[in-house]
């Protein structure tokens, strides 16, 4: 059985305009830092790393599963990126795209065993030409309850989408936990126009 995340996951997948507040289980992703404007090459280069990483694990899971397990294959997560900003960042008073901070990563399911993973990395690295491939990191972060909102169009307008998270989170008596933010593309920026792309805006609340 090929495991969906549309499918399996509507809670945290299909989320609507309306802001949610739901508990999401521990995750683990292949991940690259960085810092600077995601505009810039540097960031182009690391989901261009990403992407083939995320396939050939993909595809090592699916040619060495047995046949006793539940799931013998899956769809590649989309695309994540967790967000703050450099210390320089966080002074200035206005935001400076420059010093963002950010993790950009794409989920590694559960069922797929740790041991394969960096062999699999191992392979990838022989086969392309992907200088950042080195940099992977294997991160795990815990169940967490946080709000999260679907924004439909340009990332420049997600305050608004934003403040929706807001109200939600205050009406229910609870914080942000802190001033990062994870955006999950569920729309590839270079097919779809501005207006027209589908991103879940989301962050931790205690």
């Amino acid at each position: 059985m090929k495991y969906e995340w549309r499918k399996q996951e509507k809670d945290f997948y299909s989320t609507k305009k309306q802001p949610v507040i739901l508990t999401i289980p521990r995750q683990k992703f292949i991940s690259l830092h960085g810092v600077g404007d995601p505009n810039g090459i540097d960031f182009s280069k690391k989901v261009q790393t990403l992407y083939p990483a995320a396939y050939g694990i993909k595809g090592a899971y699916k040619n060495n599963v047995g046949g006793d397990v539940e799931y013998n294959d899956y769809v590649v997560f989309p695309l994540e990126g967790v967000w703050s900003l450099t210390e320089k960042g966080r002074q200035l008073d206005h935001l400076e795209k420059s010093e963002f901070s950010y993790d950009i990563m794409i989920r590694v399911p559960d069922f797929v065993p740790d041991e394969l993973i960096q062999p699999t990395l191992e392979d990838v690295k022989a086969k392309k030409n992907l200088p950042m491939i080195d940099e992977i990191e294997i991160k795990e972060y815990p169940e967490m309850e946080v709000a999260q909102i679907l924004h439909v169009g340009k990332y420049d307008d997600e305050p608004a989408s934003f403040k929706k998270i807001d109200e939600l989170v205050s009406a229910n008596d609870k914080q942000r936990s802190s001033k990062i933010h994870r955006e999950i593309y569920l729309s590839d920026a270079r097919r779809v126009a501005p207006d027209k792309l589908k991103t879940i805006l989301r962050y931790q609340i205690k």
